[in-house]
């Protein structure tokens, strides 16, 4: 068997192995110092953060600062250990018989839990401390989390609990209340970046600072995912590392010429923005890619236009920061906001599409079409100021088309009664003091509304023109299409409803028109008031085939907005109810 030493990847190789080595954990490495120098050391920690911050390494570096004897053997517990002695090394290459590591993802249930609590109770057999570290705790059981309550709460005072997960919410507060938690950050980009260099130089690999910048924004914080990229980095670069080959490594879109198709999309133009797309597809970018870049270059400069300081993102080159910074100043808000909205739908389709090219090209077109829209502030400002066209014969303008108009006035309907001959059908006496609350016919059409005889209403709107009215006396002249039994129908329902007679007459002329006429004729008159307005004028002129679709008055408006915020009740539960009654 040859002596060579097998190959050992960078993240493993270059893993921390004393806090001072941990990077960007400068508030946990201050507490656990003080805590550890205090002598206050918890009996149970508890890590939590994203991928590749530290969490197991950490738990690591405790369990050997427990355990360190010193160069010695006289040393105790310190939070820098030394390395070189019997728990260190033992601690370090995983093979320390009183640092148990378990992995809750393989082993989830309570028979795993019951192991470590029936060890609990024997002391360690050559350490100081006992340590248990659980990795991805969250993964445990629900009963496995309260078999380890009572021994979590008290344990011996030999022993010590870390625990490591990534999703901290779905670890129990039973189980959170009984240690220390210690949040672990994200690395900074800058901290990130030093990092990457140092290796590099121990490695003696040459990357470029462009690479170092990609790799970084690549891994979104986590050490392990820089270490890992800058691997694979050096081995695809043969020598010195161009940022060309990260970003290719990557499969990432050259982010100069993303810049450049974003700028042609905003500009509207359509023609060069497809050419520079297929221009990338054809160089290998992957059209999903090429979206989600325009999606984080649209975020980007939204950013930098609320906050400039933004832009000096140590990860982003001088001239990149440049660009976005003109692009921010020039771009407003609005269609930033536009373009982020359809660039997620867009995304979502290029994943169901069956080409996702052709779906990326559609996307490109409906983008640089709205890019140059206006918003309806500087579209009415632009109606308002353009010369207005002259009114057409009979105010109307021609086209068809959707749309709304707010009249200014929607007048209510009023009976005018005439007079005729009539033929009674029933016209009982009614003591006039009973029915006085109905002074007027619109008042008995709103007790049929109120009482939602909608069949009855819909009678009385359309095929009853009034004649005369008086409390407790209608006469009316049937119109085109009314029922035969109306008016016995309609004397018979008011007499249910108000407790006295009524009486109803049919007569054959004289009627004024019914409701439903009124209307009808209100609403054209204010329609073409509508369509007489200048502006509305002005709309059709610059939107040929307009039409009005509705017109609705600000009375109108303000009775449906009020009527939409009013509370929705609750239905009313009798407190005797039992529902397991039957």
């Amino acid at each position: 068997m040859s002596d060579e030493k097998a190959y050992q990847v960078l993240a493993r190789k270059y893993r921390p192995q004393t806090f001072a080595d941990l990077i960007g954990q400068e508030a946990m490495v201050r507490t656990l110092k003080n805590a550890f120098a205090a002598d206050r050391i918890a009996h149970a920690f508890v890590m939590t953060g994203v991928r590749g911050v530290g969490k197991t390494t950490t738990a690591r570096i405790i369990a050997k600062g427990l355990n360190c004897i010193g160069p010695d053997g006289t040393g105790g517990p310190t939070t820098e250990p030394c390395g070189v002695c019997e728990p260190c090394r033992a601690i370090t290459e995983g093979r320390h018989v009183d640092v148990m590591e378990m992995d809750a993802a393989s082993r989830t249930g309570v028979g795993d839990i019951r192991e470590i609590i029936d060890s609990v109770h024997y002391r360690a057999a050559s350490a100081r401390f006992k340590v248990y570290i659980i990795d991805e705790v969250h993964m445990l059981s629900t009963a496995a989390f309260n078999a380890l309550l009572k021994t979590l709460e008290e344990p011996p005072a030999h022993v010590k609990f870390i625990f490591a997960t990534t999703e901290i919410r779905k670890v129990p507060v039973t189980v959170l209340s009984r240690c220390q938690r210690f949040d672990l950050k994200r690395i900074e980009p800058e901290v990130m970046m030093a990092h990457l260099a140092r290796v590099a130089d121990l490695e003696s690999a040459k990357l470029a600072p462009e690479a170092f910048a990609l790799i970084t924004r690549a891994a979104e914080g986590s050490v392990r995912d820089a270490m890992s990229l800058m691997d694979q980095a050096i081995a695809h670069g043969a020598g010195e590392t161009s940022g060309d080959q990260v970003r290719a490594m990557l499969g990432l879109a050259d982010r100069g010429r993303t810049l450049d198709l974003f700028d042609m999309i905003m500009r509207g133009d359509a023609a060069t923005a497809l050419s520079e797309l297929s221009s990338q597809y054809a160089d290998g970018a992957d059209p999903m890619a090429v979206l989600r870049d325009l999606a984080e270059i649209t975020h980007w400069i939204s950013v930098i236009k609320i906050n400039p300081a933004s832009a000096e993102d140590p990860t982003t080159p001088p001239d990149e920061q440049t660009r976005g910074q003109d692009m921010a100043a020039r771009l407003p808000m609005r269609a930033l906001t536009r373009m982020w909205q359809m660039l997620l739908k867009a995304i979502e389709e290029v994943a169901l599409a069956p080409n996702a090219m052709m779906a990326a090209e559609m996307a490109v077109i409906r983008l640089t079409h709205v890019a140059d829209l206006p918003d309806p502030e500087t579209l009415v400002k632009k109606l308002q100021d353009s010369p207005r066209p002259p009114p057409m014969p009979g105010g109307a303008p021609a086209g068809g088309g959707g749309g709304t108009v707010h009249s200014p006035r929607l007048a209510p309907v009023h009976s005018a009664p005439t007079r005729g001959p009539t033929m009674t059908a029933a016209a009982p006496a009614v003591a006039e003091s009973q029915l006085q609350v109905f002074a007027t016919f619109p008042q008995v059409v709103e007790l049929i509304r109120s009482k939602r005889d909608i069949l009855l209403l819909n009678e009385v709107e359309m095929g009853l023109r009034l004649v005369r009215y008086s409390p407790g006396r209608i006469e009316f002249e049937p119109a085109p299409g009314a029922k035969p039994d109306l008016a016995a129908r309609l004397g018979q329902r008011l007499q249910g409803w108000t407790g006295a007679r009524w009486g109803v007459s049919v007569v054959s002329s004289g009627g004024a028109p019914t409701i439903a006429e009124q209307r009808d004729r209100e609403l054209a008159e204010v329609r073409s008031e509508a369509e007489g307005n200048p502006l509305v004028q002005a709309v059709f002129s610059a939107f040929p085939g307009a039409r009005i679709a509705e017109v609705r008055s600000p009375e109108t408006i303000t009775a449906a907005a009020a009527e939409a915020a009013l509370p929705t009740a609750e239905p009313e539960v009798d407190e005797g109810w039992d529902p397991f009654e039957e």
